[in-house]
């Protein structure tokens, strides 16, 4: 089983549609670890804010059937394919990591923005504070606390998770 750190994130019905992506990943992958939700401004583009969080997942899925099974909960929920990349998002569920697998194919692993957006690199931190980056040997807690909290604002918000989810969700703060 390998283990999957997966980022959440909306601006559309942000509310139902983080719900709806959260109850969809926990009927393909079990019970989630979570971090908090976090609220942040639009980066890259003018929009109303985004929420954005970090679940945890075990699967004995390959990579690629990660990432489709990723991608048919966003259509499921309204994402709409061929979008520019910075617009408004139903709902966005991008694969972080899969171990500490680096690779670039099917998807750039670990991710990118990892290390460049405070709503993924936060979220991260709480759920795995002492794992390491893969490519950079920090850990995220080490990387959340080296981060420029200046450039990208965003903050913790009170959020009500779907009582289906309740009995098999940890949540992680930081």
């Amino acid at each position: 089983m390998a283990r999957i750190y997966i980022s959440l994130g909306t601006n559309i019905s942000p509310e139902q549609h983080l719900k709806a992506g959260l109850l969809d990943l926990q009927q393909y992958f079990g019970p989630l670890q979570l971090s908090r939700v976090f609220e942040s401004e639009s980066v890259g583009f003018k929009g109303t804010n985004f929420l954005n969080m970090v679940a945890v997942a075990e699967t004995d899925l390959a990579i690629g059937e990660v990432v489709a099974t990723f991608k048919r909960i966003e259509q499921a929920n309204g994402r709409i394919r061929g979008e520019k990349k910075f617009s408004p998002r139903s709902l966005d569920i991008d694969l972080l990591l899969y171990d500490d697998t680096v690779c670039d194919e099917p998807v750039e692993l670990p991710r990118g923005e990892i290390l460049f957006n405070a709503f993924v690199l936060w979220p991260l931190a709480e759920v795995a504070p002492n794992l390491n980056h893969p490519v950079a040997q920090k850990s995220y807690h080490a990387l959340w606390q080296a981060y420029d909290k200046q450039c990208q604002s965003l903050w913790p918000i009170a959020f009500e998770f779907p009582a289906e989810l309740q009995p098999n969700i940890k949540l992680s703060t930081l």
